[in-house]
């Protein structure tokens, strides 16, 4: 890769990890200075790497550098010799001298699995916990988190503040969870990479339809997990599973020039089969358990959307939004049970019930609306479209409109 993408690459991928290492040594109480030091780090490549070149092996260049400008830190306050360095020789066992920083990548996994368990502290409310791991672990920023909450930027910022101060306040230890802390967390630590995979999928925030690296950081997050006893889950496996199968149709969501494909449109040939398998595999796997979760449903839901041949596909799927709504409501999976509703039962059905959902802010319950009313009612689908459009952020999406629209008026749009 040339120099110019390397680093932005570099910092997509190895920033929250290096936070993660700094915290789980020095303590999460210092996140705020983590982060800087990482900012630090990343600058010095900047500076350094077009003189120098780039060094044979980046990421250790970045996780060394940022390690020591750490210990400097550190070793020039008094924040060090009162309370950092006494933790630090006791985690070492008391021995007598400080423990280094393991730079190793079992480590480096190790800490961030320790970093999402010790964000999802339920010190904060269950909403404040996941913003501040979409935060710190993600990497995402306010707007994004408003997004995914349906908030204002605001919000999430005094409740990011509020959620820092307190985790400072218990000054608890970042280390791997202990077998109550992933019963009483896991919940929130699978919905924030539930949440960060949902962003890359469908993406709001930026002028791009799908982010893989996005869904790619949620299943290495959830895969972590997977490698732990304690950790490794029916609803992980179920979560999971539901990643693969989704990312097996990535190739066919979209097409050419960037605009986003529908699924009864996609390309089955351009579908993944070695990433339905691995979905099969996980779903198989998240079958252990006595207990079904949202994660168990979504990923039958996916499973079936890669089916092609059965004619009860679509009975199944309106068959498991139904159980999912009653599990766990959410005005998106209800939206996505309406459009079930109109393949088994036809699109005036659909129709009633999608006028009683009061989501006429929404820019997916227009673009359903469009999507129904077509070869019913055209002008009212034309309305919807158009309504959808003013609405829409990404390009993609406008495209995906602007042909419906053009479709719709070529059709002379009769009533």
């Amino acid at each position: 890769m040339e120099q110019q993408g390397l680093l932005p690459k570099l910092f997509r991928t190895q920033y929250r990890k290096m936070v993660s290492v700094l915290c789980a040594h020095f303590g999460i109480r210092h996140i705020e200075i983590a982060e800087d030091l990482v900012s630090e780090t990343f600058l010095a490549a900047t500076e350094s790497w077009p003189i120098s070149g780039v060094p044979d092996n980046p990421e250790a260049w970045l996780y060394t550098v940022a390690r020591n400008k750490a210990r400097n830190h550190f070793t020039r306050t008094a924040i060090y010799n009162q309370k950092v360095a006494p933790e630090l020789l006791y985690r070492a066992g008391q021995g007598g001298s400080e423990a280094e920083i393991d730079l190793s990548e079992k480590n480096i996994g190790d800490s961030q699995l320790a970093m999402i368990f010790a964000v999802c502290d339920p010190v904060n409310n269950d909403e404040a916990q996941v913003a501040l791991a979409l935060n710190i672990l993600c990497g995402f920023g306010a707007g994004e988190i408003a997004d995914a909450f349906l908030t204002n930027r605001e919000v999430v910022y005094k409740r990011l503040s509020r959620a820092k101060e307190k985790l400072k306040e218990k000054d608890s230890l970042t280390a791997h969870p202990s077998p109550e802390q992933v019963e009483e967390r896991l919940d929130n630590v699978l919905k924030t990479i539930y949440l960060l995979f949902s962003e890359g999928y469908y993406s709001s925030s930026q002028d791009k339809l799908l982010r893989r690296d996005l869904c790619g950081e949620a299943m290495r997050l959830c895969h972590q997990l997977l490698q732990y006893q304690a950790t490794s889950l029916p609803a992980v496996n179920a979560l999971m599973a539901l990643m693969w199968f989704h990312s097996s149709r990535f190739d066919a969501r979209v097409g050419e020039n960037g605009e986003a494909v529908l699924f009864e449109d996609q390309d089955r040939s351009r579908w993944n089969t070695e990433y339905i398998a691995n979905g099969m595999r996980y779903l198989s796997q998240s079958a252990s358990g006595s207990q079904i979760t949202k994660y168990h449903i979504e990923a039958a839901i996916a499973y079936w959307h890669t089916r092609e041949q059965e004619s009860d596909k679509w009975e199944n799927i309106l068959l498991l939004y139904e159980k999912l709504l009653q599990l766990d409501y959410s005005p998106i999976a209800d939206l996505n049970r309406i459009y079930a509703l109109s393949r088994v039962m036809g699109k005036e059905a659909a129709i009633a019930q999608a006028q009683g959902l009061e989501l006429t802010d929404n820019h997916l319950y227009h673009s359903l609306l469009g999507n129904l009313y077509t070869g019913i009612d055209n002008p009212m689908a034309l309305e919807h479209y158009r309504r959808a459009l003013g609405m829409v952020r990404t390009a993609a999406e406008k495209r995906l409109l602007m042909a419906n629209i053009d479709k719709l008026q070529g059709s002379g749009s009769p009533r």
